[in-house]
């Protein structure tokens, strides 16, 4: 099992930015693609982020790419999202998530995930 854990968020105002990091225990995550979501109030959890786990190829929802940068650290068994430029629709709990290990296929759906974290809030104000 992995247990991933959610931490950086906050409060920030339009334009500015935000690190989140996931730190994964239980298991290595070199083996797993890892992707990041969000959910606002009212809406369904929507795809932000993933890393894949061979090549480290990023993919990026159109609403983030240019302003928000996945990465990982293997040695530290942790992701991050770099979040820049900021705007009140970013607003969401934001969560970490794996899939199982080996996938060559980076889903963009959150039931493709087995793991996941509680979540981190951001907010950001206009």
């Amino acid at each position: 099992q992995v247990q991933l854990v959610e931490s950086g968020g906050g409060l920030v105002q339009t334009g500015g930015s935000l690190r989140l990091s996931c730190a994964a225990s239980g298991r290595t995550i070199t083996s797993y693609t890892m992707g990041w979501f969000r959910q606002a109030p009212g809406k369904e959890r929507e795809f932000v982020a993933a890393i894949s786990w061979r090549s480290s190829t990023t993919h990026y929802a159109d609403s983030v790419k240019g302003r928000f940068t996945i990465s990982r650290d293997n040695a530290k068994n942790t992701v991050y999202l770099q979040m820049n430029g900021l705007k009140p629709e970013d607003t969401a709990v934001y969560y970490c998530a794996g899939d199982a290990p080996y996938s060559d296929y980076v889903s963009f759906q959150p039931l493709s995930y087995d793991y996941w974290g509680q979540g981190t809030q951001v907010t950001v104000s206009s």
